[in-house]
């Protein structure tokens, strides 16, 4: 039984896979062509006839010697660098699950290969915690794929194959409860 469930996550994993080469998530990354507002005021600091003394009144507009500092060192920086200090600290969530589903799925097969290798109870319960997390992490990554493709920014919400994608979701919820009976039944 424990062979059959090893056989059947490797087919869903087959499946998963095929997903997301299919899938159009490579193109609907935004590209970060245009530098924000700061960088531009501080690269329009380093502007001719931008400097102020300390005795001229300042605008309101105008920036601080702080900023001017700034736009010179950084007058230099290549985009990619740019790009990441612009960039969010966390990942969104859709970012995070699309990470974290093929990850926790990996490694939850990694750990039922080895209950099914030497049938030690205490990997066949971390596989299916693993396989119950992992799809708890597709059902959140699904749902937020949907939430992203019913708003207004529709057009960068994944495409995936809806057959292939039924397929997926079914085996693995048998994944799920094969796992679980094949825990509670398999013995050391």
């Amino acid at each position: 039984m424990a062979v059959a469930v090893l056989l059947l996550w490797a087919l869903t994993a087959g499946a998963g896979f095929y997903l997301l080469v299919t899938s159009n998530l490579r193109r609907n990354r935004p590209a970060a062509s245009t530098p924000a507002p700061a960088a531009r005021a501080r690269a329009a600091a380093l502007a001719p006839g931008a400097s102020a003394g300390p005795d001229a009144p300042s605008a309101p507009d105008a920036p601080s010697a702080r900023d001017r500092k700034r736009a010179a060192r950084d007058r230099w920086d290549p985009p990619s660098l740019i790009a990441s200090r612009q960039a969010p600290v966390l990942p969104d969530l859709r970012s995070l699950l699309e990470f974290a589903h093929p990850a926790a799925a990996i490694i939850g097969l990694a750990f039922w290969l080895g209950f099914a290798l030497v049938r030690n109870q205490a990997l066949g319960w971390i596989g299916f915690g693993l396989v119950a997390v992992t799809a708890s992490l597709g059902l959140a990554w699904f749902t937020a794929n949907l939430r992203a493709a019913r708003r207004a920014d529709a057009h960068s919400a994944p495409r995936f194959a809806g057959r292939v994608l039924v397929v997926h979701g079914a085996g693995a919820a048998v994944t799920v409860t094969l796992a679980a009976l094949a825990a509670l039944v398999l013995h050391g």
